[in-house]
């Protein structure tokens, strides 16, 4: 290709709206361009990576014994009734109507719809099991779409589909997936750890998210470097500790006028965080409860509904605590509340002589003990955990590791399958919903992925198969007859040779073709300029590291295939 024929303008600034390398370097190499908030066009460098990662995912899930398949963007609203997932997911959905007005949602996932098409096409357990796939775009609708393509409105993926008739066949169709998506993540070059996830609204009971450990990430995992613990912040455990060994303290009501956060009490009563506890009040389709954590401890509504087996929570609005209470909102506490359930958290009820809320106005209780002062009806792990951690698993403390998740793997059961009357016959004839799976990968998360794991000060640093090209060619002073043969000359060569290769034909100067470079990220970069005149060698630098060599132009193809062999697949 011909750098003077390439739809590509390389860019000195960017919006303040890029903050972070990966949305920088796409804008400024010309691989997207934003066309609205949360919405791009990929231009023919993006394209070229993008095509190069689908390439990859599409020969290892054809190789895992998947099979292709394209399903409708729009979907009817009556699918995603049979599911109850039309109200569940909420405003993210994009949705709209037709001429008829009838409803539609712009696809941002397809459980419905494949399940749909399985259910109208499979009847008997002797087609099972198999698993479908597909590549397309999926929309959400981002409250604040942000960080580029990590958190767009419109992106691509890779969402496949295991149909299975017992949960037994379900773990081999999961492994399977599993170990075909390290694949997929070490071909394409990524540093990547697989994690234990909370399903969420996609149901199911286990699953594991492929993330991308960067600085600017934007979840975090919790991970043990001693014994290989690893986990997103959602579904990490806490482990229990020993009940503190202090002697009991007499119980005190104590003034706090207009105190009402833990950073006020405790700078009034001289305590720590750790010394306190938070009385969140919540709404809950089991009715109003109590969950209690310590003041340096956050809530996790995730945990907190399976110990509760509660689909719906919320926080109580202010009426309701002051009803439950009889105090207004930052004076709650569990001594002496009536008619609602107490759940605590294991680290509240290890701990002794806490501060909590008197559920009076301008008023906390000194010295409130578990059991003695109020009773727990449930105890578990609610809470997130915090770093320096014991591990659940070995004790050794936990790390906190910004990532973005590239990859999520859902063992969905029977949810889908059973909602939408989806059976097939058993060998005795009777009706059995088909136990399903489900497993997505961010094919532009792989994209931005990359480029916060491989850039420097200077640009991208594309691996070799994933790069958009290969070589570039770099003739310095394309006015001299001998350099601009030569550069041809070794355009034509490496391009029948299979390579794939840019040539900078501009007459533009030496310093702004090399930025241009290494803006871009091409692995090799082949220059031919004074040390060709001079001495006849041409100089080859490796973006990745910055080293050149000279060469002859007759070693050329040799040096390349060396290098090709070393990088295939890596």
């Amino acid at each position: 290709m011909l750098r003077s024929k390439l739809l590509l303008s390389t860019l000195k600034e960017v919006p303040d709206s890029a903050t972070i390398p990966s949305h920088i370097l796409s804008l400024r190499a010309g691989l997207i361009q934003q066309l609205t908030s949360g919405i791009y066009n990929y231009l023919p460098l993006g394209v070229r990576v993008r095509n190069k990662i689908i390439s990859i995912i599409r020969e290892e899930m054809n190789a895992a014994g998947a099979q292709e398949v394209v399903l409708p963007i729009l979907q009817p609203r009556s699918l995603w009734e049979f599911s109850g997932r039309w109200k569940e997911f909420g405003l993210e959905m994009m949705r709209l109507k037709d001429r008829k007005e009838q409803d539609y949602a712009l696809g941002p996932t397809h459980e419905e719809v494949v399940t749909n098409l399985v259910k109208n096409t499979v009847k008997s357990y002797r087609n099972l099991p198999f698993i479908l796939y597909q590549i397309q775009p999926k929309f959400r609708d981002e409250i604040r779409p942000r960080f580029g393509l990590i958190r767009a409105r419109e992106f691509l993926m890779k969402d496949a589909y295991s149909f299975d008739r017992d949960w037994e066949g379900l773990g081999e169709s999961y492994q399977a997936m599993y170990e075909c998506y390290k694949r997929i993540f070490s071909r394409c070059g990524l540093d990547f750890v697989i994690v234990e996830a909370d399903p969420g609204l996609m149901g199911g009971k286990v699953s594991h998210e492929f993330m991308v450990p960067t600085e600017n990430g934007e979840d975090t995992i919790v991970t043990c470097s001693h014994c290989g613990y690893a986990a997103n912040r959602e579904m990490a455990e806490g482990k229990r500790g020993e009940v503190q060994k202090e002697k009991l303290k007499t119980l005190q009501v104590v003034d706090t006028p207009g105190t009402t956060t833990i950073e006020q009490v405790g700078k009034l009563l001289g305590a720590t965080p750790q010394k306190m506890v938070k009385t969140i009040l919540l709404n809950t389709d089991k009715g109003v409860i109590a969950a209690l954590v310590r003041g340096d401890h956050e809530l996790n509504l995730s945990k907190l509904g399976k110990i509760l087996q509660a689909k719906e929570l919320e926080m109580a609005d202010p009426a309701t605590i002051e009803r439950v209470t009889g105090a207004p909102v930052g004076f709650s506490g569990p001594v002496g509340l009536k008619g609602i359930k107490i759940v605590a958290d294991y680290r509240v009820v290890e701990g002794k002589n806490f501060v909590t809320g008197a559920n009076q106005k301008d008023k906390h209780l000194l010295n409130v003990n578990p059991e003695r002062d109020f009773h727990p009806d449930l105890v578990g792990d609610i809470r997130y955990p915090v770093e320096g951690d014991p591990c659940p698993k070995c004790g050794k403390s936990l790390q906190f590791r910004r990532s973005i998740e590239v990859g999520h793997i859902f063992q969905l059961g029977t949810k889908y399958s059973k909602a939408m009357k989806a059976c097939f016959q058993d060998e005795s004839g009777k009706l059995t919903p088909f136990v399903m799976g489900c497993y997505g990968i961010g094919i532009d998360r792989i994209m931005v992925s990359l480029i916060e794991q491989k850039h420097d000060e200077y640009g991208i640093i594309w691996p070799w198969n994933i790069s958009p090209f290969q070589v570039i060619i770099l003739p310095l002073n394309f006015s001299e007859e001998k350099i601009k043969k030569t550069a041809f000359e070794i355009y034509e060569t490496l391009a029948s040779s299979g390579y794939e290769v840019l040539i900078d034909d501009r007459d533009e100067r030496a310093g702004f073709k090399f930025k241009d470079a290494d803006l871009i990220g091409i692995p090799l970069q082949i220059v031919i300029g004074s040390t060709f005149l001079r001495e006849g060698l041409l100089e080859i630098k490796v973006r990745e590291t910055g080293e050149k060599i000279k060469i002859q132009p007759g070693a050329l193809q040799d040096y390349l295939l060396q290098w090709k062999n070393k990088r295939k697949n890596s």
